[in-house]
């Protein structure tokens, strides 16, 4: 099944869930309502194919509404096929239900997805941070997060 076949039976299925298409370079991605996230990847997977799920991140567009997007990269193996799903997020309510019951290695990406965004992930199943120490504070890819460390001078360098 082509990538424009995927998105036509989306639409069909899901409707005003579907936020936005975008074509760029030869690539496909599609903007989802947050709400509606898990039924969305459960479709794609069970009903069109994508059964690998090849990475989940966030992006923060400090300053802008909504503030984060969770990305979805899937691919299907049988067709060799990609597409692009996002979820935006809004600054004012950083969770987003989990697609680890979907996909099994979301739980690791999301996991890391909060480590380092802060988007929480609803109903994850181990919830813990996995790259930073269990006492750290905030979460350092956010476009606000201090640059040295938090409670920590500016680093002079060789001005001093």
């Amino acid at each position: 099944m082509s990538v424009q076949a995927t998105v036509d039976k989306l639409k069909a299925k899901f409707g005003e869930t579907v936020l936005e298409v975008i074509e760029f370079r030869g690539e496909t991605t599609v903007v989802v309502k947050k709400e509606e996230i898990v039924a969305v990847c459960t479709f794609l997977k069970e009903d069109v194919g994508f059964n690998f799920l090849t990475d989940l991140c966030g992006v923060d567009y400090m300053g802008q509404a909504p503030r984060f997007m969770v990305v979805y990269q899937l691919y299907n193996i049988g067709t060799h096929t990609r597409l692009r799903v996002k979820a935006p997020v809004e600054e004012s309510d950083t969770t987003i239900d989990t697609v680890s019951g979907v996909w099994a290695t979301a739980n690791w990406l999301e996991r890391e997805c909060w480590d380092l965004m802060g988007i929480t992930f609803n109903n994850h199943p181990d919830p813990r941070r996995i790259l930073l120490p269990a006492d750290w504070e905030g979460h350092p890819l956010r476009k606000d997060y201090p640059v040295q460390g938090p409670d920590r001078e500016p680093y002079q360098g060789r001005l001093q």
